[in-house]
């Protein structure tokens, strides 16, 4: 697969980075050299015109010297209380190393129940996409403070696949200190040889992952096949390179080591394919001019419908039906039931004095709908 290509074509890049890249596991501090050249790969992307996501861990690590925890095994309560102290270490170093070249920066604390929940799904996806079109880099973490099992398993690297699913990303990086997916484990085997492009993630391809992991991250490479699978199953590429040397990304264009997985389909078809693929919980009924605006690529607004069926809550999937009761397609809906009815037929701008808090103007977005 041709890097440098993916690059120029990709509008959406997410970047994961690992605590054994951000940590020193000796001192425990930053590793501050890197961090700066790590920096300037960012800028450069940006200058590009890229909209970049940081998917970062590091909490635990940073917080565990904060508050001074004994070498070894952390309790859950231990690791949670590190994870508070280290999170905000870890903002403030993004927004300090951003700042220089014009970037602002923005903490986002997700777990991966906001992914299964479709309310909050919304909520957090409406948030990126605001933040990135600002041109804001959204610095993403697991929120480890209160999580559970997230913590006990790494979920950083599946956590960034499913921010890939959110934004509809077009790559997603796992930086590591492993320079992608061998066949056996390189460091038992000398013979191992490593994969340059994988497009399905089966049973062979789990066989493959081993055990890799450092003292300081909580992940392997298992997790980073779970999180391809999830990746390509929305469209998304993902790869997994080499962290540890200085300009990581600029490395990587350059033809460093790396695994690409391969998505079937670009992350336009396959939202739209997963969004048609749930059970609809109601129908919306819209007017011919609705159905126009929907043709031309536009957002449905409350103003263009006139009947609401079914219960539903927000996030819930409906179905779209014509006057003539032709159905349309399917769209993930931004309004209960209740206040679906409430607005139905308004303009935007009066839904606020109608629900008495300003809600968002379309009632489902053209990016929640499959058409």
């Amino acid at each position: 697969m041709d890097t440098l290509n993916s690059f120029q074509q990709a509008t959406k890049i997410i970047i994961k980075i690992g605590s054994s890249l951000l940590v020193n596991s000796k001192t425990g501090q930053l590793n501050a050299k890197w961090l700066r050249t790590l920096a300037e790969d960012i800028d450069y992307l940006k200058q590009q015109g890229k909209q970049v996501v940081i998917v970062s861990s590091g909490s635990i690590a940073l917080g565990r010297r904060i508050l001074e925890f004994p070498e070894g095994k952390l309790s859950l309560e231990q690791t949670q209380a590190s994870a508070a102290c280290g999170q905000i270490k870890l903002a403030g170093m993004y927004e300090e190393i951003l700042k220089p070249f014009g970037h602002k920066t923005a903490q986002i604390l997700l777990t991966l129940d906001d992914n299964d929940n479709r309310k909050r799904f919304l909520n957090a996806r409406a948030t990126m996409s605001t933040l990135l079109a600002m041109g804001v880099v959204p610095i993403i973490n697991e929120n480890d403070s209160i999580a559970t099992d997230e913590i006990r398993f790494g979920d950083n690297d599946r956590l960034a696949a499913q921010v890939s699913v959110m934004i509809g990303a077009d790559i997603l990086v796992l930086f590591s200190d492993v320079d992608g997916l061998y066949d056996k484990d390189p460091r038992k085997h000398s013979e191992a040889v490593r994969l340059e492009t994988v497009s399905s993630v089966d049973s062979k391809i789990f066989a493959m992952a081993g055990s890799t992991g450092t003292d300081l991250s909580s992940g392997g490479m298992k997790t980073k096949l779970i999180a391809a699978r999830t990746a390509i199953k929305a469209g998304c590429a993902m790869v997994i390179s080499e962290g540890k040397v200085n300009h990581p990304v600029q490395h990587l264009l350059k033809g460093g080591n790396c695994t690409w997985f391969i998505p079937e389909h670009d992350p336009q078809i396959a939202r739209k394919h997963w969004i048609a693929s749930m059970k609809p919980k109601g129908s919306v009924y819209i007017d011919d001019g609705a159905v126009q605006a929907l043709q031309s690529g536009k957002s449905l607004l409350p103003a263009g419908v006139h009947k609401v069926v079914g219960t539903f809550g927000r996030g819930d999937a409906v179905e779209i039906i014509s006057r003539k009761g032709e159905r349309l397609g399917a769209g993930l809906i931004r309004y209960n039931k209740t206040e679906s009815e409430l607005i139905k037929g308004h303009k935007s701008s009066e839904i606020e004095q109608i629900l008495s808090f300003p809600g968002r103007a379309a009632l489902i977005h053209r990016d929640d709908m499959s058409w």
